[in-house]
């Protein structure tokens, strides 16, 4: 599972590929910080992008993000499935499904 850290406005291009797994997180959050490294051993070809909500309110926003961690699946830009709170890597995988 290749994990892409958000640091510029390539949010839409990002999207538009096959399938993309969005962690809206902070760093502050616990249960975040117990999700990153689930996601890590997640084994997937499914591409997770890291959005840190403090960083990029305006995406969160638009995305009607209300709690973290909220797991935002996109197919080819469009949201297929959406999670909020901790999964565990069974629960992930099942998720991505």
């Amino acid at each position: 599972m290749e994990i892409i850290h958000l640091e510029k406005e390539n949010f839409k291009e990002l999207i538009k590929e096959d399938k993309i797994l969005v962690d809206f997180f902070a760093t502050w959050c616990g249960p975040c910080k117990m999700l990153g490294p689930v996601l890590e051993k997640v084994e997937s070809n499914v591409k997770v992008i890291k959005v840190d909500t403090d960083k990029f309110e305006d995406l969160a926003r638009e995305y009607g993000v209300m709690s973290i961690p909220t797991l935002v699946l996109f197919e080819k830009g469009k949201e297929v499935k959406r999670n909020v709170g901790f999964l565990d890597k069974g629960r992930v995988e099942e998720f991505l499904k």
